[in-house]
């Protein structure tokens, strides 16, 4: 029987360490622990990860600091804002007296001023260029002004042109050298024509707000006194389609990313974002106003929106959802007219009938200046455990909180109560009635009168 013989393995097994992976580069580097990311070694990972989350929530509420700064100047209530598109630290702001100014936002401090108009300051846009901006106004007339790179203004207008009536809003074509206005009618301007080479009516009450799209350049909306939203397509001869509302719109937004999405401030405390594809219902309703809403302005991301209202309050909502993710106001602040976000999504302008123009950050714990590599890393981890936990009870609670002045409060729990009166009011009806006499409608169909083509 032959008999095997097995060789033994004398080779020598030994500990290899990568350097990189322990030494510092330099000795104001933070020495590198070993980690082992085996996943039962570490039980108690998720609670850790809550912890840190938590306090991440509560850092943010306590480092909440929107308000920088009050752009102090205007003698009238705030009339109109405008940002030039290939600016970023200038904006135009104009009052009730006629006029207007440029602020510097990285000195916080008015470059220069000019009285434009005689009375009020209507609208006002940047033409496309950045090299001018135009208004109208209370006396009939559009101006074109010059305005350089360094922020000097013209004290006299490059062009005006009379008009048998009053403009009520202006805006600038994104691409072309056109500009459109509206009153009585919608006028189309071309290059240097003295007379508008399309106009547009679409019954008989006048247009009070105009913006043109800023993907699908040709197409622009209208709001209208008699309570109705109507798009154009400038190069046909007629309108696109009316939508009648039951209250108001006060402004229009289109989204900067998506072409076929704008959001409507309406009358009725609430903002309703609409697909021009399906104007039968709208798209989104965003709630949380409990006055009128005077302005909206998407930022550069088009993932968020700001609006202003009535009830003296600057609220910021994410596109997509119904109600909003932050609210901003102060002591002083009366009722905002106007609302702007910077081109480069840090800033939030309000203009309101104190005369004053505020400057907010878009996110209201976001630290300004600098980051260090460390500082960004932090930053980005904890944003990502505030997503992560978001929807646990406490976590959402505290990031939920806002502490609002009495007025917001009283008023809107007396709003609640009214709206949940009135759907006890409708499901009683509904069950002592006919089937089918009552029917079901929808909260984002029930502003909608009317839709014509």
């Amino acid at each position: 029987m032959a008999t095997v013989v097995r060789k033994k393995d004398f080779s020598l097994k030994v500990l290899s360490r990568n350097p990189e992976n322990y030494r510092r580069e330099t000795k104001l580097d933070i020495h590198k622990a070993p980690q082992n990311p085996e996943s039962y070694l570490h039980p108690f990972a998720i609670e850790r990860e809550y912890q840190r989350a938590l306090n991440a929530t509560k850092l943010e509420r306590v480092f909440a600091k929107p308000f920088l700064c009050g752009l102090e100047g205007h003698r009238d209530n705030i009339e109109c804002l405008a940002k030039f598109p290939t600016r970023l630290s200038h904006v135009l702001s104009a009052a009730s007296d006629g006029e207007i100014r440029l602020w510097d936002l990285s000195t916080k401090k008015c470059i220069s001023n000019v009285v434009a108009h005689d009375g009020l300051v209507r609208g006002m846009c940047a033409h496309r260029s950045g090299n001018f901006f135009l208004s109208c106004g209370q006396d009939a007339n559009v101006k074109f002004w010059a305005c350089s790179e360094e922020g000097h203004v013209t004290q006299e207008p490059v062009r005006t042109i009379l008009n048998k009536h009053v403009y009520q809003s202006i805006d600038h074509h994104e691409k072309d050298d056109t500009f459109v206005t509206c009153g009585q009618s919608l006028d189309v301007w071309a290059g240097d024509r003295a007379q508008p080479y399309q106009s547009y009516t679409w019954g008989l009450d006048s247009m009070h707000y105009v913006k043109f799209n800023r993907i699908e350049t040709h197409l622009l909306a209208v709001a209208a006194d008699d309570r109705s939203i109507m798009l154009y397509d400038i190069r046909g001869g007629a309108g696109v389609q009316k939508l009648v509302m039951r209250m108001k719109t006060n402004a229009i937004s289109w989204n900067p990313m998506q072409a076929y999405i704008f959001t409507a401030a309406c009358d009725d405390y609430n903002l309703y974002t609409y697909d021009i594809r399906n104007l039968a219902m709208a798209a989104n309703k965003h709630e949380d106003h409990i006055a009128a809403v005077m302005d909206v302005d998407y930022a550069p991301t088009g993932k968020e929106f700001a609006t202003a209202g009535y009830d003296r309050a600057v609220r910021i909502f994410n596109a997509v959802e119904g109600h909003s993710r932050d609210v901003y106001t102060t002591k002083r602040m009366q009722r905002v007219n106007h609302i702007l976000w910077s081109m480069d999504n840090k800033y939030i302008l309000s203009g309101s009938d104190e005369m004053n123009v505020r400057l907010w950050k878009s996110k209201a714990a976001e630290k300004l200046g600098v980051l260090k590599p460390r500082e960004k890393t932090a930053f980005n981890t904890a944003e990502t455990l505030k997503r992560t936990f978001k929807d646990h009870p406490e976590i959402k609670r505290i990031s939920r909180h806002r502490h609002l002045p009495k007025l917001i409060f009283s008023q809107r729990k007396e709003l609640r109560e009214i709206k949940e009166a009135q759907k006890r009011k409708e499901s009683n009806r509904r069950f002592h009635s006919k089937p089918g006499a009552v029917p079901f409608q929808p909260e984002r169909k029930k502003q909608i009168v009317e839709l014509k083509d």
